[in-house]
């Protein structure tokens, strides 16, 4: 089994896409992985709601054991979780290829 699912959503997330979002992320979680990676690198806009969507999507990863992360935001996703200080929540990591430097550091220590 894999220990990482990554979740690719496309396009915009905000108050119509949130009920897709979340589909997307109790999918990975039941795929057994310990760690569902969010890459946001086609999402090209996020509202509050869908900021919002991901916090719900956090607290349930968390609460089944598992960690949520998240890579390649653009830059107005960039400020919208600095202004609402969500970049101190979520584990960000720059993209993928920094996401697996670090988790294999991390298995190497």
């Amino acid at each position: 089994m894999n220990p990482v699912k990554v979740v690719r959503p496309v396009g915009i997330i905000d108050g119509t896409q949130v009920d897709q979002l979340h589909q997307q992320i109790d999918a990975a979680v039941d795929t057994g992985a310990s760690i569902i990676l969010m890459d946001l690198q086609d999402v090209s806009f996020m509202d509050s709601s869908g900021l919002g969507a991901l916090v719900v999507a956090l607290k349930k990863v968390r609460a089944s054991g598992k960690r949520l992360c998240i890579c390649s935001l653009n830059q107005q996703l960039q400020i919208l979780f600095e202004v609402a200080s969500m970049d101190l929540i979520f584990e960000i990591y720059k993209d993928q290829d920094e996401f697996q430097e670090t988790l294999l550091a991390i298995a190497a220590s």
